[in-house]
């Protein structure tokens, strides 16, 4: 019996962490846009940036979601970091007035919410229309966890065992602590994990001092997540995600050794211990914004001397449209990730610009820049990967589904031709300069009408992957016929200046073919961009083998 209602608490747990995600997902689906245009709007001032901060934490129900859309405006210079810390103090106490709403005795609304919700979903053709059904069912999932979890609480209060494990943590405040603020940053939601402190204290089974130690607890580990969430950005978004962990992480600690006085003596103020719970929470969130909204500009400058701004170079060129909070919409989320390999395409394009300086000296330093544009390129290939991997963990349709998967192959291609460049035609430059090689000029001049022919080339498939161009797509790909007919001559002449006896020609043979070869690599991964449009179009066959009459 004590397994099963073990089990009810854990499963309880699991829905009302599911049911918190839904009403965070309903939200911003359905009003996204409007509510980072009122975050980034009410950012202008202190109080403001406050204000929006609460009303945005209190729709969404998660203040890490909050710090992940104003990380995300930083990072991209849109809001700088004092105002992006009030925004964030704000949402601090949104979802302490969350959890306050949540806890009260309406959850008999959860019938209610699913009967209308259901429904409104199954038969939404909108993305607004399902996005509020989203919302009606989180909370509806949410009031029901709520309900099993006072119900599995009351029935653990008779068990020895969860007396005893309880004692001890009431015992030990930092092992409460620490345990609350693991158990926030596993599930993302500090809201989640007080609503759960409420259940328990509501019960009986959790003490004044644990309650608050528990709260304090899930507040650091609620401060935690987003900093995780946001650790492949730039420096100007994890500014706002350390000075929140900071702030409110800080005070948490400080506040520790007075859980219990604090527990005692909201007990002698409040009879209702499910009301405790949520006034600590309350409290502390109103005590740490009341404290530092008027230092926001001291600590945003410490934080911009701690995470300066990256100098020009190669740490410079970090992603730029790859927005964490659109990753719940995958129509504004795919959209980031085809601006952003749209400009890997820009980049990979000026590299191949630049290696045929390095292919026709040999220089060391050309070469070189050549192999650091190359880490750029891997840099921002990972991350719109990564990006594109979490954008599909979101409900897709099809046609969603098919242009991340376009997506993800066109950088991935991006990525194949920077490797080639860098690792394979940059040694062969590096070689020949080393060894003081010289291509014949019939030689060299071949070699710059192909590197020529596969510029042209990138240049299409970079119109072909932004228009989706069916005739463009065509002659992407036709144009495969007319790079393997250069090639050919490129080759034959070669064989006759060796039968000629070319001094030059006999020295740089392999180097010489090796390079054509490489270039036609890299032609290939930039028609295949046109593979997908066409085949989507029923214009691509499957096999280019003649049939053989039997």
């Amino acid at each position: 019996m004590g397994t099963q209602i073990l089990l009810l608490l854990m499963g309880s747990v699991a829905l009302l962490v599911w049911g918190v995600r839904m009403v965070r997902t309903g939200v911003l689906r359905a009003f996204g846009a409007p509510l980072r245009r009122l975050l980034a709007g009410a950012a202008r001032q202190r109080a403001g940036a406050f204000a929006g901060g609460v009303l945005a934490a209190a729709a969404l129900q998660s203040s890490t979601a909050v710090a992940v859309i104003i990380g995300g405006f930083a990072g991209q210079g849109l809001i700088g970091t004092a105002p992006a810390l009030a925004v964030l103090l704000g949402a601090d106490v949104g979802t302490a007035l969350a959890a306050q709403l949540l806890a009260a005795d309406v959850k008999w609304l959860w019938a209610v919410l699913l009967a209308l919700g259901v429904p409104l979903f199954l038969t939404a053709n909108g993305e607004r229309r399902k996005g509020v059904a989203r919302l009606m069912i989180g909370l509806g999932l949410v009031l029901l966890a709520l309900s099993q979890m006072g119900l599995a609480a009351v029935l653990l209060r008779e068990s020895p065992t969860v007396r005893l494990v309880l004692a001890t943590l009431g015992a030990e405040p930092l092992l409460a602590f620490l345990l609350a603020g693991l158990l926030t940053w596993l599930v993302h939601s500090s809201l989640a994990i007080v609503l759960l402190v409420i259940s328990l204290a509501a019960s009986g089974l959790v003490g004044p001092g644990l309650s608050v130690a528990l709260v304090l607890g899930a507040n650091a580990g609620g401060a935690a997540a987003p900093l995780l969430a946001l650790v492949g950005s730039g420096p100007a978004a994890r500014r706002v995600a350390l000075g929140n962990l900071g702030m409110r992480g800080g005070v948490a600690v400080l506040a520790l050794p007075l859980a219990t006085p604090l527990g005692q003596g909201l007990e002698w103020l409040l009879a209702a211990p499910g009301l405790r719970v949520g006034m600590a929470h309350l409290g502390f969130n109103l005590l740490v914004a009341l404290v530092f909204l008027p230092l926001v500009g001291l600590v945003a400058r410490l934080l911009e001397r701690l995470l300066p701004a990256a100098a020009s170079g190669p740490d410079a060129d970090q992603p730029r449209h790859l927005d964490p909070s659109v990753l719940d919409s995958p129509a504004e989320a795919l959209g980031c990730a085809m601006r952003e390999a749209i400009l890997l395409g820009e980049r990979v394009d000026a590299m191949l610009a630049q290696s045929w300086a390095a292919i026709e000296t040999g220089e060391d330093e050309r070469i070189r820049a050549v192999e650091r544009a190359d880490d750029a390129v891997d840099r921002r290939h990972e991350a719109i990967k990564l990006y594109l991997v979490q954008a599909s963990r979101a409900e897709m349709s099809a046609e969603e589904s098919t242009l991340a998967v376009g997506i993800l192959g066109f950088v991935m291609n991006l990525e194949h031709v920077g490797d080639i460049l860098d690792k394979n035609l940059m040694e062969l430059a590096a070689k020949r300069g080393r060894l003081g090689l010289s291509f014949s000029e019939e030689g060299l001049e071949e070699l710059r009408a192909l590197h020529a022919r596969i510029m042209e080339t990138m240049r299409l498939a970079l119109n072909v992957f932004t228009t989706r161009d069916l005739g463009l797509a065509r002659r992407l790909f036709a144009d495969k016929a007319g790079l393997r007919a250069l090639e050919r001559e490129a080759a034959g002449r070669h064989f006759d200046r060796l039968r000629e006896g070319r001094s030059e020609s006999l020295e740089t043979s392999a180097i010489h073919l090796d390079m054509i070869r490489d270039l036609k690599r890299i032609h290939g991964h930039l028609t295949a961009v046109a593979y997908p449009i066409l085949e989507a179009a029923g214009e691509l066959a499957e096999s280019r083998l003649r049939a053989r009459s039997e």
